[in-house]
């Protein structure tokens, strides 16, 4: 038996379960380690939109290594070389044989002279998009799609997510929420009278899933929380997914909080409760919620910015600025600040340039730097940004580099 169809079972066993996936080759050493001294560990958070509107069209796309939109997503993640990245919109097939292909493909191949990247370690687990619920949970009076999935989605694994880290993940250790009910928060936003009492009972509050990855980092363990809430759009005047959204938010921050507030929180094994508050974190996830504009419900994504354990960087970039001068339109009417912005909205139909993607530390963690990965126009990297129709995406990585110690 080869190493290679060794290497492929196990991988596949792993994503079935919803662990870690290691990888035996091309396991680079972490360039920060000096001397039990881990500095400048960079986290990230990236929507690459690596989703297709047919299952198993992603995976042909990345058995063939020759996508060009997949090519420029790996060509970012090299340029900022981030040593835990989050990936929301990937799509996630059964055997989870895309993540290695992702990483044999795209990200241990240099993308025009670039320096390969390579993560010996990631996680995956299944989500709520495209998962039915064998509800109407539209009202159309129509069991079945998208819209009656338990996240919007076509198939099941549209718009999943995935952890790759240069550090070990503590498999053991990860906790995740996709089956957790709506109805069992607390004070909740729930719309029952659209969904109905059986229908609200049923639903969960996840639309894709929420992760707690403990990374091991030396002697130090650095728990990622990665997420991806519903947009707060493509609604009616019951207003349902900006709820949705807002809870969604709302979790991460009741998870970080002690007593009371976190003890309704169950996790998929059955395990009650939050993070102890020793515990450090860094939120990761493009949480589809800006502070001040576009359309979240009032104060959502303000639950983790203001959380007392929660430091906000304001990662920034200058190529924001730029496109909201250039395009104008909504953006000119925002209140938020544009250098602070992460995604392109600006579509005659949109909502404009907003901050959606957020990489939010533990206030006990030491910042070096945090940075929005949106160069100006004409300037090295902008080729892999660019305007509608994106390279890569209509999101742009995120990056906080963090100094942990062991």
């Amino acid at each position: 038996m080869s190493s290679r169809i060794t290497r492929r079972r196990a991988l596949v066993a792993a994503t079935a379960a919803g662990l870690a996936l290691p990888t035996a080759a091309h396991a680079a050493p972490n360039p920060a380690y000096r001397g039990g001294l881990f500095e400048n560990l960079r986290v990230a958070t990236f929507n690459a939109s690596l989703n297709r509107p047919e299952e198993g069209e992603l995976l042909r796309d990345l058995e063939s290594g020759e996508d060009e939109q997949i090519r420029a997503v790996a060509e970012v993640i090299q340029v900022n070389n981030p040593d835990i990245i989050l990936l929301n919109e990937f799509d996630l097939d059964e055997k989870g044989a895309g993540i290695d292909l992702l990483r044999r493909n795209y990200l241990e191949v240099s993308q025009n002279g670039r320096t390969p990247v390579f993560y010996p370690y990631a996680f995956t687990a299944p989500v709520n998009t495209g998962v039915p619920s064998g509800l109407d949970l539209n009202g159309d009076g129509v069991v079945g799609g998208a819209d009656d999935a338990w996240g919007f989605g076509e198939f099941p694994g549209q718009y999943g997510m995935v952890v790759f880290s240069r550090h070990p993940i503590l498999t053991e250790r990860v906790r995740t929420f996709q089956k957790l009910r709506w109805a069992d928060m607390p004070s909740n936003l729930l719309p029952t009278e659209f969904y109905g009492v059986e229908n609200s009972a049923a639903l969960r509050l996840s639309s894709k899933s929420h992760w707690d990855v403990p990374v091991s980092i030396g002697t130090s363990t650095l728990h990622v929380l990665a997420a991806h809430p519903t947009p707060p759009s493509f609604d009616g005047p019951e207003k349902r997914n900006q709820r949705r959204n807002s809870d969604e938010i709302r979790l991460w921050a009741d998870y970080l909080s002690p007593g009371r507030r976190s003890q309704w929180i169950v996790d998929d094994a059955g395990i009650q409760g939050g993070l102890d508050p020793s515990e450090p974190f860094v939120i990761l996830g493009d949480y589809n919620s800006d502070p001040l504009d576009g359309d979240s419900w009032p104060g959502a994504i303000d639950q983790l910015l203001e959380h007392p354990r929660v430091r906000d960087t304001k990662p920034r970039s200058a190529g924001a600025v730029e496109a909201a001068e250039l395009q104008a339109g909504t953006d000119a009417e925002h209140q938020g600040e544009a250098h602070l912005d992460t995604a392109d909205f600006a579509d005659p139909d949109g909502p404009g340039n907003l901050r959606v993607d957020y990489v939010l530390p533990d206030k006990t963690l030491q910042v070096v730097s945090s940075a929005v990965y949106w160069p100006t126009q004409g300037a090295p990297g902008s080729e892999l940004t660019g305007e509608d129709p994106f390279p890569t995406s209509d999101h742009r990585l995120v990056r906080v580099d963090l100094q942990v110690t062991s």
